[in-house]
């Protein structure tokens, strides 16, 4: 019999699988073979800092497996990011168990890779009335229209008539240009459609960036106190929070406080403001926010971008008008936000982040705090440090870039077993607080459309022209159109929370910024796969498991993915396969009596799913 000395994955060898809350116990279990003669066995622990390595001694036990003996340690760490292997000592020699491919452990003569450990705080706690819901993210401009009028319209905007017409593309064309077309989208026209977003199952509707800004996208504030006037008024957003909190719908702002607009109130580069802004004179009340290495043409801008100036997020008076008592992120709780998503989280210090969260859990405890992270987020190192989004003073949770990224490898190639080890990952190093509110996205506003990835075929067109003029033909969008629907069952039914980018559920296509910002196609979508949607979306309100359950792995490899999500109510069967072929898997035989969402259940153990199709089957517990 061979065994591996360490499965990180495995109750025999680590008891908790997922992050710690600070004085949590932890076991930790080698198992080494008799033949190795060991004399001692260390845990050896570490963390960033410089000479932080300390080794714990591991007590042999007298379990044994066959010719292994276990040997453990328990320790109850203190919040923080750690790093572990082992080390035992024998007569041959000392020798290091390190991590291998799978988390399981390796006999080494050398140090090597480490195992993460993450430890949050022990009262962190992330809102209950996301958990099992549907995230479903607006671009306000392009989603609908009201045609209600609009006052106080700046006359430098493109305002374009034909609702279905392409998005600008070029900076160069006039007033029609990128980031200057307006769709007219507004306010009222989201509150108009609530009954479609509640077919769809959505619980909560995130708003790209509403406030006053003189780009369409908005990521340039102007005003973080006014709605733009495109969008409507202040009272359209307060009838749109109460108007979708009667059907059960939350909404939560997206808000950017890394930079704002050179053409705002706050720097006023064009004067368009009557306030003195820092651009106009270093006395500006604003000087502060920003840095200048020669005023006023020389300052510090977002990613080089002289239109979005760059904030020093930790000025008194910045960080008194987000954060303060009266400041922005309560001011629009208070007129019925449910919470926020911030841009560019990983470019906002400690500090600014610590004063967030306070300031959303002291207006409402159940404010639900998102941030945009693209990597693990419990290991992220930016601007120089290793940052703590997820221990519990900052971040609920947040956008779960390393998963959409698997999904579409997977179902583009990649081996299932690449997929299933991101994802085992993402359990062990987060929180399960953020687990159950992870963004699981498969597509946003930065992105290209999903539809447009999954059918595109050789090279991605490089430039806005080429892009402009790319479209699926009727052969790949027909198959995009089926790998979406296992791109959407991976997302609606995995750990986390599934966002649904509007428009996806109506097949629109689009390669990146400006072509992924189109506007609905009201009257024009894909009704196939709207239904689709929508039955995603009541299957997973249906069932509690999404809400609460344990994911267990069944079977990871080439084309397949077979996985449960189970609690103490019900369990989900989920397989996927993504080849061209039907395929025959080895499933547990209660599923015989399963109720079918798609797909046939199983005949004994022996379960067969369609060639790019999925099954979903659903059993009560057998001790419920």
């Amino acid at each position: 019999m061979e065994c591996y000395p360490y499965d990180a994955r495995s109750p025999r060898h680590r008891s908790v699988r997922t992050a710690l809350s600070a004085g949590q116990t932890l076991r930790l279990r080698l198992l080494l073979h008799r033949d190795a003669a060991p004399t001692a066995a260390f845990l050896r622990l570490r963390t960033d800092a410089p000479d932080s390595l300390r080794e714990l001694p591991l007590a042999p036990c007298d379990e044994w497996l066959g010719a292994y003996q276990y040997w453990q340690v328990e320790l109850a760490p203190d919040a923080g990011l750690y790093w572990y292997d082992f080390r035992y000592e024998s007569p041959h020699g000392p020798f290091f168990v390190v991590r291998a491919p799978h988390d399981l452990g390796v006999v080494s003569r050398q140090a090597g890779e480490n195992w993460q450990l993450t430890v949050c705080e022990a009262d962190f706690r992330t809102p209950d009335w996301l958990a099992g819901g549907v995230i479903y993210q607006i671009f306000p401009d392009r989603y609908a229209a009201s045609g209600q009028p609009k006052a106080a319209l700046p006359p430098d905007r493109f305002c374009q008539t034909d609702w279905n017409a392409q998005p600008a593309w070029r900076q160069d064309t006039g007033q029609r240009r990128l980031g200057n077309d307006y769709y007219g989208g507004d306010l009222a026209g989201i509150t108009e459609k609530l009954d479609d977003l509640a077919l769809l199952g959505v619980r909560c509707l995130y708003l790209n960036p509403i406030f006053e800004a003189h780009a369409n996208h908005r990521y340039n504030t102007a005003d973080y106190f006014r709605i733009d006037p495109h969008l409507g008024t202040e009272a359209d957003f307060v009838r749109l929070c109460e108007a979708a909190r009667e059907k059960g719908i939350a909404v939560i702002l997206d808000g950017v406080f890394s930079h704002t607009g050179d053409d705002s109130r706050y720097f006023n580069r064009f004067g368009r403001y009557d306030d003195c802004g820092a651009y106009q004179s270093p006395a500006s009340p604003y000087a502060g926010w920003y840095r200048f290495s020669r005023w006023p043409d020389e300052y510090d801008c977002w990613w080089g971008v002289p239109s979005l100036p760059e904030v020093n997020e930790t000025d008194p008076g910045f960080l008194k008008l987000i954060t303060g008592e009266n400041g922005v992120l309560r001011y629009w709780m208070r007129r019925g936000a449910m919470g926020w998503r911030f841009d560019v989280a990983d470019e906002l210090p400690d500090a600014f982040l610590d004063a967030a969260r306070a300031a959303i859990k002291a207006e409402n405890p159940d404010g639900f705090l998102l941030g945009e992270v693209w990597e693990d987020a419990t290991n992220k190192i930016s601007y120089g440090s290793r940052r703590r989004f997820l221990l519990g003073r900052q971040l609920d949770s947040v956008m779960n870039y390393p998963l959409a990224n698997g999904i579409f490898e997977f179902l583009q190639g990649e081996n299932a077993r690449v997929l299933l080890d991101r994802i085992l990952d993402l359990l062990s190093n987060y929180p399960p607080q953020a687990v159950r509110l992870l963004m699981n996205h498969i597509g946003t506003h930065d992105t290209p459309r999903a539809l447009t990835r999954l059918g595109a075929t050789g090279e991605i067109p490089g430039d806005r022209a080429a892009q402009a003029v790319s479209h699926l033909d009727e052969r790949n969008r027909a198959r995009a159109r089926r790998l979406l629907r296992l791109a959407a069952v991976l997302q609606y039914t995995l750990p986390g929370v599934p966002s649904l980018y509007y428009g996806d559920e109506a097949g629109m296509e689009g390669w990146g910024d400006p072509f992924c910002r189109a506007a609905y196609p009201w009257g024009r979508e894909d009704r196939g796969l709207l239904q689709f949607y929508r039955m995603l979306g009541s299957f997973r309100r249906a069932h509690t498991a999404f809400a609460d359950g344990e994911f267990l792995p069944l079977h990871g490899e080439m084309g397949h993915l077979v996985y449960l999500r189970r609690n103490a109510k019900e369990e989900i069967l989920v397989a996927v396969n993504r080849w061209c072929d039907p395929a025959v898997l080895q499933v547990p035989s209660r599923f015989e009596k399963a109720d079918a969402a798609h797909g046939a259940p199983p005949t004994g153990n022996t379960l067969t799913v369609g060639a790019e199709d999925f099954v979903l089957l659903a059993l009560p517990t057998q001790d419920n």
